[in-house]
């Protein structure tokens, strides 16, 4: 495959284009090669909700996040692509130290692609969510 896009060329563009409630989350580019992309976030008291577990709304802003990172990766190149459907399951309460979401292309046609993503909480290492989504590549 090609050479993956460059941690810092992708942090850049997160940083500089996603929305103030999104970088509010201080998303952690990790990896984001080969159809794939890894963000982590730090799991604080302002994404915890009662009971001191992660909100859903940020697990599922983290693995929106990621795929559309996965949708880059996949073609090489910074182009916008929009959430289609968004499909979350929560499997256990997530706490911990980080929430990272791995996500990947399963498949790509030439406007939509279809990834999927897990959720995983640190040190544990537990997954605590996984999702689906399908992406749209305006022309």
């Amino acid at each position: 495959m090609s050479d993956p896009l460059s941690l810092s060329l992708a942090q850049n563009f997160l940083d500089e284009n996603f929305a103030p409630w999104i970088m509010a989350l201080k998303p952690q580019i990790m990896a984001c090669a080969d159809g794939s992309a890894q963000i982590d976030i730090p799991i604080t008291s302002d994404i915890e909700r009662v009971g001191g577990i992660v909100c859903g709304q940020a697990m599922g802003a983290l693995a929106d996040t990621t795929m559309v990172f996965a949708c880059f990766s996949h073609m090489q190149k910074l182009a916008p692509v929009a959430t289609t459907t968004l499909d979350t399951q929560f499997l256990r309460p997530a706490s911990g130290d980080v929430l990272s979401c791995i996500a990947k292309v399963e498949r790509a046609g030439k406007a939509l692609f279809f990834l999927s993503a897990d959720l995983i909480t640190r040190p544990s290492d537990k997954v605590v969510a996984k999702a689906t989504a399908t992406f749209y590549l305006p022309t």
